[in-house]
């Protein structure tokens, strides 16, 4: 018997009753089959399920979840053209984000056939991939199999139930991109929550946050802590889907771009910035688009940019490989 991949699981069926007839008809009734290959890691889940997701908004589309093999399994499969698990519908469509997927992706595809589609630049020849979907600070640029998104993809989707009185802060800690400061952060925090005491503010923190952040924090009456302890995977999405506000420190870069993707007013958080960093150089770039608000110039102003235009990076990547798919039927 062929060894599966890591065990599968199909997470989503969706057959999307609004899509057009003439949509139905262009694949012939015929369901998308995608396989997501994952890591483990959350953040890389929630890109590859966010593309996954956008698709089956677009088309009827059935999503299956498969664990990376270890490397030399995923070798081995892609040397002897292994197959996997035979119950398992042939895909369309093998999706991957995370160095540890791109083996298992390339073997399965060499196994079962399908387009493979990468999520930020990968370890190994691009080349090697059928697409490549890149946030833009990867530095690569666009072309017929490249498509360039501004900051990683994600799950949210833009909410209409947001409350102007409900804001959030989130709170990343220690990288490679600014040097974290947590004197200066709760200057900051405390600066916010004593300028906006008509909001309730919610507050989590995430695994890089150092252990002694919360105790240095003093109690205010329109705060509530959260550490990243006591979230569970849905209470991010929900936060943001309510709240109309959200400060972000500009480390966490993902929940910047989710934050902005539900339609919340976006601020930073002001650190010293490594200059070499390509994150923080999407920070600043949104910033000078106005995306964002970072901390001096709200001081200055008292207000952050309105989000009139939520992304929606994930749709965008799903019409254009659906298109692509197009050509190559």
């Amino acid at each position: 018997m062929s060894p599966a991949i890591g065990g599968s699981v199909l997470i989503e069926a969706r057959f999307d009753t609004h899509r057009s007839a003439e949509q139905l008809h262009a694949r012939n009734h015929t369901p998308l089959n995608v396989w997501v290959i994952s890591d483990g890691k959350p953040g890389h889940v929630n890109q590859s399920l966010g593309l996954a997701e956008a698709l089956a908004r677009a088309t009827p589309t059935h999503i299956y979840r498969l664990t990376a093999l270890p490397a030399w399994r995923a070798w081995l499969m892609l040397l002897f053209k292994i197959s996997p698990d035979k119950t398992l519908l042939a895909p369309d469509l093998i999706i991957g984000a995370g160095h540890a997927t791109h083996l298992t992706l390339l073997a399965a595809r060499r196994a079962r056939g399908g387009r493979s589609v990468v999520l930020m630049k990968p370890s190994l020849p691009r080349r090697w991939f059928d697409l490549g979907v890149l946030p833009q600070h990867d530095g690569i640029a666009a072309d017929a199999h490249t498509l360039v998104t501004e900051g990683a993809i994600n799950r949210i989707r833009p909410s209409d139930t947001r409350n102007a009185g409900l804001g959030l802060m989130l709170i990343g800690g220690t990288s490679k991109h600014f040097a974290w400061d947590s004197d200066a952060v709760q200057l900051q925090i405390k600066s916010i929550l004593a300028r906006t005491p008509d909001l309730q503010w919610t507050l989590t923190t995430s695994r890089r946050t150092p252990d002694d952040f919360l105790e240095q924090l003093p109690p205010f009456p329109n705060l509530t802590i959260v550490p990243h302890t006591a979230t569970s995977p849905d209470w991010l999405p929900d936060q943001l889907a309510r709240c109309g506000t959200a400060w972000v420190t500009p480390d966490s870069a993902s929940m910047v771009y989710e934050a902005l993707t539900a339609g919340a007013n976006v601020g930073v958080f002001d650190l010293p910035v490594n200059p070499r960093s390509r994150v923080g150089w999407a920070i600043a770039r949104l910033a000078d688009a106005q995306r964002i608000t970072r901390f001096v110039s709200w001081c200055a102003h008292d207000t952050l940019t309105a989000n009139t235009q939520p992304l929606a990076e994930a749709d965008r990547c799903a019409t254009w490989i659906l298109e692509w798919l197009k050509t190559k039927n």
